[in-house]
């Protein structure tokens, strides 16, 4: 079986600088891949590339292929209609990937709607509140039926967090990417999350592209591992390997640390 996703020789760059070079790496369908660098890696950059949203400024070079169709240099009108119902996205900071002038409910329904339509589905007003009730409580949210009406303000980060991950699987994506989807919440929340997505992705059987800085995360969320230092790929293999005979030198620094904050947390009472 074709893979769902290819990255054949990537290259990411401006007019003055390389930011992404020479980066290949594939996920199978249903497979959890991983991939970790420091910030300025490239890492969030190539999520970008794959979605086909890179800045204009941006310069894609070599290969992107989803579900058998290119993705460098293909047309938005055709980049749309993947984006939802073939691959979707989390990002790091909910607040900002949220309107903050439509309430929860609203900004959930946009994409039901759509899929619904498609399917050649009921869409009215009742249908699409009733799929949306069901996606609120599949991403584990409380009182479906207070939050459809409350605004992002309103609700915790966590509470945020998973209605953009309600959002993100409305059109029944093949792949979900997940771009630091923890960083901007605290620690118990942050595992909440983390399990959320391990939850839904062996659930739904749904292929997972978890971007992180933290080793530690990564390690509880891929088959698999790409490294990235400076835009380039400096080690790939399976998680436990990497985890345990690393290779490059980055790459065990990466691991020592992760490590040693594992050890600083078993100290806290």
């Amino acid at each position: 079986m074709a893979d769902l996703l290819t990255v054949d020789a990537l290259t990411l760059a401006t007019a003055e600088t390389v930011l992404v070079e020479d980066l290949s790496f594939s996920i199978g369908r249903g497979e959890r891949f991983g991939l970790i660098g420091e910030s300025g890696s490239g890492k969030s950059l190539t999520s970008l590339a794959v979605l086909g949203l890179l800045p204009p400024a941006i310069r894609a070079t070599g290969q992107v292929t989803l579900d058998g169709q290119a993705i460098v240099g293909a047309p938005e009108r055709k980049l749309r209609g993947l984006r939802g119902s073939v691959v979707a996205s989390v990002f790091q900071e909910p607040l900002t990937a949220l309107d903050p002038l439509m309430p929860l409910g609203r900004q959930i329904a946009l994409p039901v709607r759509r899929r619904l339509r498609r399917e050649g589905r009921d869409s009215t007003r009742t249908a699409v509140r009733r799929e949306v009730h069901a996606l609120m409580d599949q991403v584990r949210l409380p009182d479906p039926q207070r939050l459809y009406d409350a605004y992002p303000h309103e609700v915790s980060g966590g509470q945020r967090q998973r209605v953009a991950i309600a959002m993100a699987l409305a059109c029944q994506p093949r792949l979900l990417i997940a771009d630091e989807p923890t960083t901007a919440l605290d620690v118990t929340t942050q595992v909440e999350i983390i399990r959320l997505i391990n939850t839904l992705v062996e659930e739904l059987d749904i292929a997972l592209l978890f971007i992180s800085h933290d080793l530690a995360v990564v390690g509880q969320m891929a088959e698999r591992v790409m490294v990235m230092r400076n835009g380039r790929a400096v080690e790939t293999g399976a998680m436990q390997q990497v985890l345990t005979r690393p290779r490059d030198a980055y790459t065990r620094a990466l691991v020592t640390a992760a490590r040693r904050f594992d050890h600083a947390l078993e100290g806290q009472p």
